[in-house]
C-alpha cells in the first residue's frame, strides 16, 4: 500500500516544478521577495533532477512556450511527458493546465484550464497556508532553509504540502526555482534534488518523416533529429524539417512553397493539419504517386502526435485535386504496414 501511495506522490512532484533563469517571469531587484522571484523562467535551458526512492523520480524540465504571466513546461521522467502552464500573478504562482503524455510538441498557454493549484502564494512567510481542492493544506514553513543538491547549497523557502496519506517538502531558491523535493509516508521516501542546470540547450526530438518509394512501390520512411528553442512554432519547423530530410531522396512530399497553416491534436484524438495550395498545384503527380504523397503526410503526422487518423485540408476547404478529393469530414488513416 506504501508503495502505491509513494508512486502517486512521485507523479504528483512532476507538476511541483519551478523555473530557472530570467525572462517573463524575471525576479524583482528591489523591495521584499515576490512569488516571482521563485518562478523565473529561462528559455533554451534544461534543468535535470536527481531522484531516489523511485525509478520516476529522476527527471527534467524544458520550457517550451512563455508568454506574459504563463510559461509552459515539459516534464519528462523518462517513462512519461506532461505538458504543464504555470501562471504567475495575482501574488501566486498556480498551476493552471496539465496535459499528460504530451510527446509531441504543442502550444498550450491559451487552453482552456483544466488546473488550479497554487503552488506558492504570498506573503512569503513562515505561516502562510492554503488549502487545495483536494483538501490538502499548503504551507510555508522557512523563508530560510538550508538545502543542499548535487548543483550546490540553497537558502529555500520550504513548503510543505500534508495529506492524510504523508507529505510533501519542496524548497524553492529565489532566481533558480525548485531545487528539491521530498515526499514521505511512513518510513519511506522519495527525492529529487536539482543537479544541473543545462544552458543553450534547445529540445530536440527524432521525428520519423514518411515518403514515397516508387520502386519499392511502399511508404518508407526516415529518421531526423529536430530542434526546437522555446516558442518555436511547432508547424513551421516541422515543416522546413521535413524538406531537410527529404533533401536527398528523389521523392518529395513538401514543395518549396508549401506551408503549414495550421497543426494541432483535436479533442476527438484526430490531427487535423491544413496546408496551402502549393501542395496540390506544386506537386505534379499522377493518381498513384499523389495517394502515396498523402499517405505519407498522415503517417509523418500521425505518427509524431501519436494519433491513427489525420484530417487534412487545403486553405481551409476540403482537399481536391485532379485525382483525388475528400469528402466533408473524411480523413486520411495512418497505415505503417510494410513501411520501411
Amino acid at each position: 500500500m506504501k508503495k502505491g501511495i509513494l508512486v502517486c506522490l512521485a507523479a504528483s512532484m512532476l507538476w511541483m516544478l519551478a523555473f530557472g533563469g530570467a525572462s517573463g517571469f524575471a525576479a524583482t531587484s528591489k523591495g521584499a521577495a515576490s512569488v516571482k522571484d521563485y518562478f523565473p523562467v529561462k528559455p533554451n535551458t534544461r534543468y535535470v533532477y536527481e531522484g531516489s526512492g523511485n525509478e520516476y523520480a529522476s527527471y527534467d524540465v524544458y520550457v517550451d512556450y512563455a508568454q506574459g504571466a504563463k510559461a509552459q513546461r515539459r516534464v519528462d521522467n523518462g517513462g512519461t511527458v506532461v505538458a504543464q502552464v504555470v501562471e504567475v500573478k495575482d501574488g501566486a504562482a498556480k498551476l493552471v493546465y496539465s496535459r499528460p503524455e504530451a510527446y509531441y510538441r504543442e502550444n498550450f498557454l491559451t487552453a482552456k484550464a483544466n488546473k488550479s493549484e497554487i503552488l506558492l502564494k504570498e506573503p512569503l512567510r513562515a505561516g502562510t497556508k492554503w488549502k487545495l481542492s483536494d483538501g490538502r493544506e499548503r504551507r510555508i514553513v522557512s523563508t530560510s532553509a538550508k538545502v543542499s543538491t548535487p548543483s550546490g547549497s540553497y537558502t529555500a523557502v520550504e513548503v510543505t504540502t500534508k495529506s492524510k496519506d504523508g507529505t510533501t517538502t519542496d524548497y524553492y531558491a529565489k532566481n533558480v526555482g525548485l531545487v528539491k523535493s521530498v515526499s514521505k509516508v511512513g518510513d519511506s521516501e522519495i527525492s529529487s534534488s536539482l543537479s544541473a542546470i543545462e544552458k543553450n540547450k534547445p529540445l530536440v526530438q527524432t521525428v520519423r518523416f514518411f515518403y514515397p518509394n516508387m520502386d519499392a512501390d511502399r511508404v518508407d520512411s526516415v529518421e531526423a533529429k529536430v530542434s526546437f528553442k522555446t516558442n518555436d512554432i511547432t508547424r513551421l519547423t516541422l515543416a522546413k524539417a521535413y524538406r531537410n530530410a527529404l533533401s536527398g531522396l528523389p521523392s518529395k512530399v513538401f514543395s518549396k512553397n508549401t506551408k503549414i497553416n495550421s497543426l494541432y491534436l483535436n479533442r476527438d484524438g484526430m490531427v487535423y493539419i491544413d496546408l496551402n495550395r502549393a501542395f496540390v498545384d506544386e506537386m505534379n503527380a499522377g493518381s498513384g504517386y499523389e495517394a502515396m504523397i498523402l499517405q505519407s503526410v498522415a503517417n509523418t503526422f500521425g505518427v509524431y502526435y501519436g494519433a491513427d487518423r489525420v484530417l487534412l485540408t487545403i486553405d481551409n476547404k476540403l482537399y481536391s485535386s485532379g485525382h483525388i478529393a475528400l469528402k466533408k469530414g473524411e480523413y486520411l488513416k495512418v497505415k505503417l504496414d510494410g513501411a520501411a
